[in-house]
């Protein structure tokens, strides 16, 4: 396995596992029944929860980019330092930005994803 298939497979490991705090406090808040019904007027997740969430789903957003990114580049044969270094950069800005999320502190959560996005401007720049 290339070291940016790794780097994938890592991002992939960390969004397959931020959903967990968040419905724990959803179930810790509403209930077993009403977190896995449709309740009319339930009460809303801890505000942590709820960046958390967030945050999640922006991470789902930007995998759909960067894992198209290192996918043409495996079946391209493209691997150079600059690509190794994208993707391990990524991973890490990518976990940055949801516990910063998370913890609400905006300016990191900032920087964190644009560092993550220049990380995918290098390997688009590197398959073009």
């Amino acid at each position: 396995m290339t070291s940016e298939l790794m780097s994938l497979t890592w991002v992939v490991a960390l969004s397959a596992v931020m959903w967990m705090p968040y419905i724990l406090n959803l179930i810790a808040v509403r209930g077993l029944v009403n977190a896995v019904g449709y309740p009319e007027n339930p009460p809303p997740m801890a505000a942590w929860a709820e960046r958390m969430k967030a945050a999640h789903y922006n991470a789902v957003e930007n995998l759909v980019v960067f894992a198209a990114l290192v996918l043409i580049a495996n079946a391209a044969n493209i691997s150079s330092q600059t690509t190794v270094l994208a993707c391990e950069v990524y991973f890490w800005a990518r976990l940055v930005h949801f516990l910063s999320y998370t913890f609400g502190i905006p300016w990191v959560r900032t920087l964190a994803f644009a560092v993550g996005w220049m990380c995918q401007i290098a390997l688009l720049l590197q398959l073009i």
